[in-house]
């Protein structure tokens, strides 16, 4: 026989409580994981913000002296397009690196999306 005296109100009271509760718990983790992606985020636009920054610095600076450097081997034409093309593609790498981690899917809270799927999961076999 069963220890467990309890009727079935007792029972389904006891489980609403630990769905609620469940509930609860899963929201905060979800807070708590959209916290770190929107955090993440921040310091990605930081970061992004500081190769934009760069990229104009080293436009406006070194592009002159690198350009004066090379006209002395080439045409100075050629120069100040070899130059910038290289100073372009380091500043777009800088920027699009950055860009990635603020994209949609990468602020989705994936471990809560699996936790709530083993959950549900568990919750369907212990139905059974």
């Amino acid at each position: 026989m069963d220890n467990d005296a309890r009727s079935i109100p007792e029972i389904l009271s006891a489980v609403t409580s630990d769905l609620a509760n469940l509930v609860r718990k899963e929201s905060l983790l979800v807070r708590t994981e959209v916290s770190e992606k929107i955090s993440d985020a921040a310091k990605a636009g930081a970061t992004m913000s500081i190769g934009a920054a760069l990229l104009l610095g080293g436009f406006l600076t070194l592009m002159a002296a690198v350009v004066i450097g090379l006209s002395k081997f080439m045409d100075p034409f050629w120069a100040a397009l070899l130059v910038g093309v290289v100073a372009g593609l380091i500043g777009f790498t800088l920027v699009r690196g950055a860009a990635q981690k603020v994209k949609p899917a990468a602020l989705t809270p994936d471990r809560v999306s699996r936790q709530i799927s083993k959950d549900a999961q568990f919750v369907k076999e212990q139905v059974r």
